[in-house]
Formats: C-alpha cells, sequence, structure tokens
C-alpha cells in the first residue's frame, strides 16, 4: 500500500514545478472546491470558474505562501471567496441540490447489485438527501463539506467558523438527521 504524501510535501514539490504533485494536489482538493462553490447555489459554469479561479490565484500566490501544510485552508477561504463575488455577481444564493440526483454512479461495481438493492439504495439515499434538505443551511453545507474537507482546520476555513465549533455543531447537525430519518 502506498503512502500518502503530506500536503506540505506536496505543495513544495509543486512550487518546485513537479506535474505529479500538481495533479495529486488538484486531486486531493478539487472536491471540497467544488463543495464551497456549490454551497454558495452556483451552477456547474460558474462553479467550474471559482475553482479554475481558486488554483489561478495558488499559482499567482504560490511564492507568499509560507505555510506549505496550510494550502488546503488557504485554498478553501480562496474558494469561499471566490464563490461570494461570483454569487453576489449573480445575484442569487439558491442552493442547487437535487434530491433526486444520485451522487455517485451505483452502476460503476465490478459487480452489478440485484436491481431491487439498487432499487432501495436509491430510495434511502432519496430519504437521506430530502432530511438532509429539510436541514437548516448552516447544517447542510456543513454535512456535505464534511465529506470531502481533508482536515477540520481547512473545515473550518471553508465556513468561516471557529475550528473549536466544528465537532458540536457537526454532533447537532448529524443528530438533527437522524431525527429527522427515524420512521
Amino acid at each position: 500500500m502506498a503512502r500518502q504524501v503530506d500536503t506540505a510535501d506536496l505543495f513544495v514539490q509543486a512550487r518546485a514545478g513537479d506535474g505529479r504533485a500538481w495533479g495529486e494536489l488538484v486531486d486531493r482538493y478539487s472536491g471540497l472546491l467544488w463543495s464551497i462553490a456549490r454551497s454558495y447555489g452556483l451552477n456547474e459554469p460558474d462553479g467550474g470558474d471559482v475553482v479554475q479561479m481558486t488554483w489561478l490565484r495558488l499559482i499567482e500566490r504560490i511564492d507568499q505562501i509560507t505555510d506549505p501544510g496550510a494550502v488546503g485552508g488557504w485554498l478553501a477561504v480562496t474558494a469561499r471567496r471566490e464563490s461570494l463575488r461570483t454569487a453576489q455577481r449573480r445575484g442569487d444564493r439558491r442552493l442547487p441540490y437535487d434530491v433526486h440526483e444520485l451522487p455517485y454512479d451505483v452502476h460503476k461495481r465490478s459487480q452489478s447489485p440485484p436491481p431491487e438493492q439498487v432499487l432501495l439504495a436509491r430510495e434511502r439515499l432519496g430519504d437521506v438527501g430530502a432530511a438532509l434538505h429539510a436541514l437548516p443551511r448552516r447544517c447542510q453545507v456543513l454535512l456535505r463539506m464534511l465529506a470531502l474537507a481533508t482536515s477540520y482546520a481547512e473545515l473550518a476555513a471553508a465556513l468561516d467558523i471557529p475550528i473549536g465549533s466544528i465537532g458540536p455543531t457537526r454532533t447537532r447537525c448529524l443528530d438533527a438527521l437522524k431525527r429527522k430519518l427515524a420512521p
């Protein structure tokens, strides 16, 4: 099993011009950046612009970043700021989530499950999506981003909240989600 390279090491290598390290940084953080853009209600083209602009800002300021280990938080804050600018230009702050869409393709397994299992999984996912959509916006965003952030520090930067409030807020949001899913 290959050891995952530390983010700080990847950043230092990318700054030195290592294309493989850039690719790994992009793979590691693009999901988080997209999640931030979507949390501002941006559509796919605008979200793509935010993600690209965030990476461009990193390239422009790469020599100004003094703590390579903090690059994830830096990216999250930059994406949040770019998303806010884009959302303000559009004048639209709606959440773009459709609770009936699957966030993954259940058919990309090496062995397909039986159709009834796929149907039950889709129904359950729809229930979870509906319950998530019924939560306060803060909980919706926190729980979606929690799945993509690699650390609480990045999540705190992305949401602009103190790192110490993430755990208690997460617990309250998950409890509320469980109550909504209870029969």
